[in-house]
């Protein structure tokens, strides 16, 4: 039997999805989530597309029961980006799989294993930092010598030019007029390339997915712009490998490089996670650290307790960074994840039961897709103080405000939980925190 909450209503969700009226999906995803809570309740099922049912879990204690209950297994998401999936099946001669954002089951879990190694741990990343730190004074020199009425186009520059450096160690000199002015540069088309695809895919993941069987014209977009990526991944790769070739005592300790000297890595899935890095590195932590700044910028109260932190950690302009000076970066840290708070980079996780489950005294069988609703989550006033604030105190051990709630691990989860957590988590903290606080010590 397959019971849901509100399962009277459950047509009404689907009607109202496919005309997009009260619940459209492409625009401010997490005011439409809201409208379903607030009508259906903190469970609610839809058929997002024709035929695939999906649960909303709005309650965070609901969110832990589904994690827990996948302890000891191997967990599988929903293929948020299966279009991807196809094109690198379609390519088959160039990728072996979807690799690791897009696998489930046995062949994630292996390659997880292989691919973890050289990010999840502290020390992992701690290796990057002086590259980071100098991207970072790159852009604030850039930004010190022009005026930018919009510096978002250049938090893309930015993350191109850091996840180069740290997976390839080669610097694209993304920040030159050449590069910026010129749209058939290779950062211009790479940027337009990986934003274009997004656009894309939120179209592709929505109503009948056609492209599935033919070459739709939005699917044949797709594939641009995934050319683009895949062309310049396997020449980075390429070159690298010559390197190693002609120098093999050498090691210039990039992510990319430790791979391809991992002998239990296929060269095909390094082109993978080397086209995923690009991806997620100039749409998803772009867009979240230009929220950042922007909160920072609306508060000044924020603004100054970051600049005081900074003054007292970094007392010159010239002192290296550290990871002394990262670990004592309290406040920055919270306002790191107070961002993730209010604009994540997902407004939820996608995740497919492996398991019959009981959520909230419902029976969900195995096999449904569920979405842990965190964005919307997230601005509950049952779960926060002033949700709608951005308060960076609420994170800090000390907060002394007596009214602040405390918060639920399951609450806020910007990079998922648990074994298919983001491998990158470690590394993208790492780049906001050094960017704020170079940035916000500029006088």
């Amino acid at each position: 039997m397959f019971v849901y909450n509100y399962k009277k209503k459950i047509n009404l969700i689907i009607y109202r999805f496919y005309t997009s009226s009260e619940y459209s999906f492409s625009k401010n995803v997490h005011k439409s989530e809201r409208k379903k809570y607030e009508k259906y309740g903190s469970i609610v099922c839809e058929e997002v597309v024709p035929g695939v049912k999906r649960v909303s879990l709005f309650r965070p204690e609901d969110i832990a029961h589904v994690y827990q209950s996948e302890f000891g297994k191997i967990p599988n998401h929903s293929n948020s980006v299966a279009a991807i999936g196809k094109y690198r099946k379609d390519n088959s001669a160039v990728f072996k799989s979807g690799g690791v954002l897009l696998e489930n089951d046995e062949e994630w879990s292996k390659l997880r294993k292989k691919l973890q190694k050289k990010l999840s741990k502290p020390q992992d990343i701690v290796y990057y930092i002086d590259k980071i730190d100098k991207v970072v004074n790159q852009f604030i020199e850039l930004c010190g010598k022009n005026k930018y009425d919009d510096v978002s186009p250049l938090l893309s520059r930015f993350y191109l030019e850091v996840m180069c450096l740290v997976a390839f160690d080669v610097s694209l000199d993304s920040f030159s007029s050449e590069e910026i002015n010129d749209k058939n540069s290779i950062t211009s088309k790479l940027i337009e390339a990986t934003h274009d695809g997004s656009k894309v895919m939120m179209s592709l993941n929505t109503g009948f997915q056609l492209w599935k069987y033919f070459d739709t014209p939005l699917y044949k977009k797709l594939k641009k712009t995934q050319n683009i990526i895949k062309e310049f991944a396997v020449e980075m790769i390429d070159k690298k490998l010559k390197e190693i070739n002609e120098n093999p005592d050498y090691n210039s300790g990039c992510l990319i490089e430790n791979y391809l000297r991992d002998e239990s890595l296929d060269i095909q899935d390094i082109i993978a996670m080397a086209s995923d890095t690009i991806i997620a590195g100039i749409n998803s932590t772009s867009y979240v650290t230009t929220y950042s700044l922007f909160h920072i910028a609306k508060n000044e109260n924020v603004q100054e307790k970051i600049q005081q932190e900074a003054e007292a950690l970094i007392p010159q302009l010239d002192d290296h960074m550290t990871v002394e000076i990262l670990k004592n970066a309290k406040y920055t840290k919270a306002t790191v994840k107070e961002t993730f708070r209010l604009n994540p980079i997902q407004s939820g996780i996608d995740k497919i039961l492996k398991h019959d489950t009981i959520i909230n005294g419902y029976f969900v069988p195995a096999g449904t897709n569920v979405l842990t609703q965190n964005q919307v989550i997230s601005r509950l006033e049952k779960y926060f103080t002033e949700p709608n604030k951005f308060k960076p105190d609420r994170w800090l051990k000390d907060n002394s405000d007596s009214n602040s709630k405390s918060i639920n691990g399951f609450a806020v989860l910007p990079f998922s939980h648990g074994p298919r957590s983001c491998l990158a988590k470690r590394l993208v903290e790492q780049i906001m925190h050094i960017f704020l606080l170079r940035v916000i010590k500029i006088p």
